[in-house]
């Protein structure tokens, strides 16, 4: 499989680089896979489509202000991209992407806005190693930027401390944002629960690995980068007994819908639902077409990179000439593109 098949042309002026003013008001393209036909609604719209006993699976995970900068001694400047959370609230080192990479050499000391200093140490799987003056942690709360996505293509400003953050988001350890998410309302998320709806949270800590490009041309060689996942035992109960009593699994996101398709057999094998256990750990799960979901019947997602991991698992769902179809009738029809884009509910 190669992953030119999946790519697509996407006019510059298409990609969102700010939200919808109101989060629900933004466009829902609806992709029905029995009828194969396309339907365009509005955000809002998505509680006609959830039914009492039906489960919706958020993922609570927060973003991190992840974004550092600094200088060196020669004035140049630099970026640090801290890759995750660290293991204590006090480590004073931990893996990142740096630029330039290839001029910064071991042992360079970089100048912090914060007035702190950032040691250059080794490699590690993605990035280096950088050894701080004081707690990670603490600088990242005084100093760090919201880590918008290379192709927003502005600096991250004060709004974007609440725009590219889910409403529910609650468990800190994001570097980019779970984005299928940002367009509930707390008020959306009311009605949905009155409709008899359950409201399910899982978290998964969404990091460069989803985002990471697919450089190999056979999809298959493609490695995905682990990222930190959990299943409260109270989430699996509520989804096996949905399941059970015929209630449909909306997962938000490509993040639950890892978390789920990871912990599939687990959900599917249970027979006592007052049985589930809390599932945590990592999860490099790669979807592409050819994988068979376990668990999820529908999915709620935005539009994704050409070539990216994202669109491969919405193409295994949907079908690859399905999913592209589609693409190209939203480009044509004006949708917006990418994390502060649109919206698309795939039954």
């Amino acid at each position: 499989m190669k992953v030119s098949d999946f790519d697509y042309i996407l006019p510059k002026e298409r990609i969102a680089r700010y939200p919808a003013k109101e989060r629900e008001k933004c466009r829902l393209m609806v992709l029905d896979r029995k009828a194969h036909a396309v339907i365009h609604r509005t955000f809002g719209d998505i509680i006609d489509y959830l039914h009492a006993g039906d489960c919706l699976i958020l993922n609570n995970t927060k973003v991190i202000p992840a974004r550092l900068f600094g200088k060196r001694k020669t004035g140049g400047r630099v970026e640090i991209f801290i890759l995750g959370m660290p293991a204590s609230d006090d480590a004073l080192m931990t893996e990142a992407l740096v630029r330039p990479s290839a001029r910064l050499k071991e042992g360079e000391k970089i100048a912090l806005e914060s007035g702190d200093e950032a040691e250059i140490l080794g490699r590690g799987e993605l990035g280096r190693y950088i050894r701080f003056s004081r707690a990670v942690d603490a600088i990242i709360r005084d100093a760090g930027h919201i880590p918008l996505p290379p192709y927003i293509d502005r600096p991250d400003e004060p709004s974007d401390k609440h725009d590219y953050q889910t409403v529910y988001g609650s468990v800190e350890g994001a570097t980019a944002s779970p984005t299928a998410g940002l367009h509930f309302t707390k008020e959306l998320l009311g009605k949905i629960r009155s409709a008899g709806v359950h409201i399910v949270y899982v978290t998964l800590h969404t990091s460069y690995g989803t985002f990471a490009p697919v450089k190999r041309e056979n999809v298959e060689e493609h490695t995905m980068h682990r990222e930190y996942f959990e299943l409260p035992a109270e989430a699996e109960e509520t989804i096996i007994r949905a399941k059970k009593d015929g209630g449909k699994v909306f997962a938000v996101g490509t993040t639950s819908a890892r978390v789920l398709e990871h912990c599939a057999s687990r959900i599917r094998g249970a027979i006592d639902p007052a049985a589930a256990k809390a599932c945590a750990g990592h999860t490099d799960l790669f979807i592409y077409p050819g994988y068979k979901f376990k668990v999820v019947d529908h999915l709620i997602t935005n539009f994704h990179l050409p070539k990216s991991t994202l669109l491969l698992l919405v193409s295994a769902f949907a079908g690859r000439e399905f999913v592209l179809g589609a693409y190209r009738q939203a480009v044509e029809a004006d949708y917006r593109f990418f994390s502060y884009g649109d919206a698309m509910l795939i039954l």
